[in-house]
């Protein structure tokens, strides 16, 4: 009984001493799951993992450039921490250009194409 109580007390110290080492590689699995995901559109892609994701899962934001300057595309790549497995969304839409009117110093008003999300302010 002594014995179980002793490895009992042991134990919570092996997982602090172990935790950065698991969440490295946690980050490391989600990075290896997530980027063997990534569609091959012919241009260079970025992966950031969020570095302890949810109870449940891992989430990594993912940035296809496409090729020949064309844009990118935007991904989220979810990972299962129980069942190890990852999938990643469909690409979100480009952001829509919009127009606004601009007036210049003499008067005149032009509309200017800029570029605008669907990214919506969210009050707390």
């Amino acid at each position: 009984m002594a014995a179980i109580a002793l490895a009992t007390l042991t134990l919570p110290g092996i997982t602090l001493a172990s935790s950065d080492e698991a969440w490295e590689e946690f980050r490391a699995e989600v990075e290896t799951a997530c980027t063997a995901l990534i569609p091959d559109e012919g241009g260079e892609a970025v992966i950031e993992v969020n570095p302890f994701g949810s109870e449940s899962y891992g989430a990594a934001l993912i940035i296809n450039t496409l090729p020949d300057g064309a844009g990118a595309d935007r991904y989220v790549c979810i990972y299962d921490k129980e069942a190890k497995t990852a999938e990643i969304t469909a690409p979100f839409l480009p952001p829509e250009p919009v127009a606004e009117a601009v007036a210049d110093p003499d008067g005149t008003i032009e509309a200017e194409v800029v570029p605008e999300t669907d990214a919506a302010l969210v009050q707390q």
